[in-house]
């Protein structure tokens, strides 16, 4: 046994000398580069940027469709920025695993962190592409993907894998070990693995990463008829979070991964963000071979969530974030209106020469210690602990905020082979979820005191008032009621939801052509429970005397009937042409996530809440012949009647603000090309590119809770064009790929343009816009009188333009090699990103929603402020060079 560590040491450091001999290298080398795409592409999915609240991951969509050259890369090639197919949510997309659908049904999406960590037990999966029928389900409007979790269908052996790397984890470790089907007809497969960083080696400083993944799957074939398969796998996670933030900060940290969320407490590295997730999950499933045409596959599965993310709050003090905008230098000295004494431009007038002096006392401060860009936890326990000598609430103290799931679904396929040529699928898809959000005390920082009272509506009510109780039954206390850290602040409440959907597709070949058609029909209901009586929206009696559940209690039922279907087409045409096509309608019931106005206060649905209407197409050409593979595809979706909802504090009125969008209607189209050229056995290359675009069609309505008053407004949210985003609109990309004596090489540029942030609702109310009364381009204000009709009409141009991040190319490259250790493979690889260290690649963000003048305690505007918001949204940016470096070993 020492002889072989022995030899295992040596073939690290003659590792070029060897390669095995018992596969072709073409087998090898295809293993090797598809281990290569899957290893890094789910390395940057499960860890990707994290936005302000919640994972971005749940926005990825993995299209695989191995018959596409460009769905089967982009996974892969166009990671590193978080791209998103055809610009789609990932509610579009749907996670099927043993033929189960997967995705939360309160939000519609699927988040793949939660199989991060055993990439080894996900390998084995089938996706569709929107339009190709497949065994499992009815392709969504970004595709679909099936996961096969069946122990008999894992690779049989050992296998350990060590990674290395400068990204958001630095160490990776995992074992696998698979039996295959024994003559005894089991089948077992584990795997186990853990990934690590901490604050210092992590890619993005202040962050950490500490997660164990688990995956156990066991499998009784009991004859040719019957078999048992039970999978249970859970990857409990503890990790730190990333923060987006301004270009000015940025500049003033000089670093375009600067991180506003932590700080140092008694000298040591601490963040504020902390997410603890860990979602054990069980999956049963019996397949039963009715006869040689007809096939039942039935999984039922079922999940626990347990989900928090912490934040740290501050109560009648300060903002300790150390992004906060008065604390930049622009916000003492306009630098966008500065005075032009060629052409006389006075500029901003408050710029006087004081100004100047403390936008350069701001500027020094920024730039002379890490510390003063960071988070002071010191003095924020040191306010706690005034507090405490004065008797008063804490200061400063950090929450988290709990999103748990129960789960569970059942989903049944039946299969039946009518003719060679005829095949038929009905399944269907029964699931219920219990969504338990509420938000607890973490620390309290040192303070002794922190009641559960709504401090942002103390000046709009009086101390003490039903108003500022977030729940109205802590005044039977006779005594104030003080919280301590683990018990519920602000908000808790339940949100169910059940739904039943039943699907059926036929498809048959004739002549040159494969068809298939398909249809479906399901009903969700969904209704919420709150267990707080907020004191805003405190239950009341109505004049007949019964008891109005607002805020306390079960909510009403909502009910939704949906259903739709698709047609498809492929005609293989001769010398390896092929043309498909297809077109699909559906309407959709809302999710549970869009249809509260305000889930934290009150039990209220939206108004107008109605089946989202989808309409999509695709035509698609395809050529394959010895030298060259080629797919282009044009599609075009469009979608009426959404809902979407944001829930944000809104400075201007010194409040929490929950803003509902309803009737919602966008169009999605573009141009995909993909083809691979090959120009020797060893050689080919791979050109790939799209370009897309999307847009709202027309102004949505817009309905908004404000939390320190609990009423409704309406108004008109003025977002036609905005697109979607976070993903970059365009890209191309060029790969070359050699392969030689069980080398694996590839140089892979891509260049990315159009990528749009996510815009701000409440800076385009049609109401708010026509008291600001702003100018475009030319001085012309957004209400103007039209001289013939004299009737106020609007201009879209004064309307603000959506913020955008900068595009721009990136070098990447994959090393891999197999050789042979003591008569059994070793795969070693090293990927390469942003090899050019290209750190201007804007990668997502977000506009502010806060407006560049100050707010009365009337609530009428105040004076025009220094610092321009519009100007400074935030963002993420692409990491710099980094790698990461795999090495597998079976046995």
């Amino acid at each position: 046994m020492r002889k072989k560590h022995q030899l295992l040491v040596l073939t690290f450091l003659a590792a070029p000398l060897c390669y095995a001999q018992t596969e072709t290298d073409t087998t090898v080398v295809s293993k090797l580069e598809e281990e290569i795409h899957q290893e890094s592409s789910s390395f940057v999915l499960s860890e990707s940027q994290l936005g302000q609240d919640d994972d971005q991951t749940v926005n990825i969509i993995q299209v695989g469709s191995a018959n596409n050259v460009y769905t089967s890369n982009i996974g892969y090639q166009w990671s590193p920025v978080r791209f998103k197919f055809r610009a789609y949510d990932s509610r579009y997309n749907d996670v099927y695993m043993n033929g189960v659908l997967v995705n939360n049904i309160e939000n519609g999406r699927f988040n793949y962190s939660t199989i991060g960590g055993m990439n080894d037990a996900t390998r084995n999966q089938d996706a569709a592409s929107p339009f190709e029928d497949n065994s499992f389900s009815i392709a969504n409007m970004g595709g679909s993907n099936n996961y096969d979790f069946r122990a008999s269908l894992m690779p049989a052996g050992h296998k350990v894998t060590v990674s290395g790397a400068n990204r958001n984890y630095t160490l990776r470790g995992i074992y696998t070990y698979g039996t295959g089907l024994t003559d005894k007809g089991w089948a077992f497969f584990g795997t186990i693995g853990y990934r690590w960083a901490n604050m210092q080696t992590a890619a993005v400083r202040g962050t950490f990463y500490n997660s164990l993944a688990y995956f156990l799957s066991v499998q009784k074939v009991f004859n040719q008829k019957h078999s048992l398969n039970l999978a249970t796998w859970g990857n409990p996670t503890e990790r730190a979070q990333q923060g987006a933030s301004t270009d000015e900060a940025y500049w003033l940290a000089n670093d375009r991964q600067y991180n506003p969320y932590w700080g140092y407490q008694n000298g040591k590295m601490r963040s504020s963000r902390v997410v603890n997730n860990f979602e054990p999950t069980a999956l049963l499933t019996w397949d039963f071979k009715i006869n040689d045409k007809m096939k039942l596959t039935t999984s039922l599965i079922g999940k626990y969530v347990k989900y928090s993310a912490t934040r740290l709050q501050y109560n009648d003090s300060q903002n300790p974030a150390p992004d906060y905008w008065k604390n930049f230098p622009s916000a003492q000295y306009d630098v966008w209106d500065v005075a032009d004494v060629e052409t006389g431009d006075e500029g901003n007038r408050r710029n006087w020469d004081y100004a100047v002096d403390a936008w350069q006392e701001s500027y020094d401060y920024w730039t002379r210690s890490e510390a003063n860009r960071q988070i002071d936890f010191d003095r924020l326990y040191a306010a706690n602990r005034t507090n405490n000598a004065l008797g008063k609430d804490a200061a400063y103290f950090i929450t988290a905020r709990h999103n748990d799931h129960l789960n569970f679904r059942l989903g049944s396929t039946f299969d039946y082979s009518i003719t060679k040529n005829l095949k038929w699928r009905v399944g269907v898809q029964l699931g219920t979820n219990k969504g338990m959000h509420y938000q607890t005390i973490d620390d309290m920082m040192g303070a002794k005191y922190l009641s559960n009272v709504n401090n942002y509506a103390i000046g709009t009510y009086l101390p003490g008032s039903d108003e500022t109780y977030y729940n109205l039954y802590d005044k039977l206390y006779t005594s104030p009621h003080r919280l301590t850290e683990g018990d519920c602040f602000a908000y808790d409440y339940s949100i169910t939801v059940r739904d039943a959907k039943a699907w059926t597709s036929i498809s048959w070949d004739k002549g040159i052509g494969h068809y298939f058609a398909s249809a479906k029909i399901g009903g969700t209901d969904m209704w919420r429970v709150g267990y707080m009586n907020n004191g805003i929206c405190r239950n009341y009696v109505d004049e007949n005397g019964h008891e109005v559940k607002f805020s306390y209690g079960k909510s009403k039922k909502a009910n939704f009937l949906d259903g739709g279907a698709k047609l498809g087409a492929t005609f293989n045409l001769s010398k390896g042409h092929g043309i498909t096509l297809g077109a699909g309608f559906e309407t959709r019931a809302p999710f549970a996530s869009t249809a509260f106005v305000s889930p934290e206060m009150n039990n209220n649905f939206v108004k107008n809440l109605y089946n989202e209407k989808i309409t999509t197409a695709e035509l698609g050409y395809r050529l394959n012949n010895n030298w060259l593979q080629l797919n282009v595809t044009g599609y075009y979706s469009r979608t009426f009647d959404g809902t979407e909802w944001q829930n944000f504090y809104f400075d201007d009125v010194n409040s929490f603000t929950y803003v509902s969008l309803t009737d919602v209607s966008k169009s999605y189209y573009g141009v995909e090309v993909g083809a691979k050229f090959k120009i020797t056995s060893s050689f080919d290359i791979t050109a790939m590119g799209t370009w897309s675009d999307n847009q709202y069609n027309h102004d949505s309505k817009c309905v908004y809770t404000i939390s320190t008053y609990g009423t409704e407004g309406n108004d008109i949210c003025r977002n036609k064009g905005m697109r979607e985003s976070g993903t970059p609109l365009s890209v191309y990309s060029l790969a070359l790929n050699y392969r030689i004596n069980r080398w694996y090489l590839s140089l892979i540029g891509n260049y990315y343009d159009r990528i749009y942030l996510s815009y701000s609702p409440c800076l385009r109310y049609h109401e708010a816009l026509r008291s600001l009364n702003p100018e475009d381009e030319y001085g012309i204000p957004y209400i103007t009188t039209d001289p013939v009709t004299g009737l106020q009409v609007t201009n879209d141009r004064a309307i603000p333009e959506q913020s955008r991040g900068n595009g721009g190319f990136m070098l990447d490259a994959s090393i891999g090699k197999q050789i042979t250790v003591a008569h059994h493979p070793m795969s070693i690889n090293l990927t390469l990103t942003n090899i050019l260290n290209n750190r201007s690649i804007c990668t997502g963000g977000y506009e502010q929603s806060r407006s560049n003048y100050s707010t009365n305690k009337n609530g009428t505007q105040g004076n025009e402020r220094i610092y321009d918001f519009q100007k400074n949204p935030k963002k993420f940016y692409a990491q710099g060079f980094n790698f990461m470096l795999n090495i597998n070993y079976r046995f």
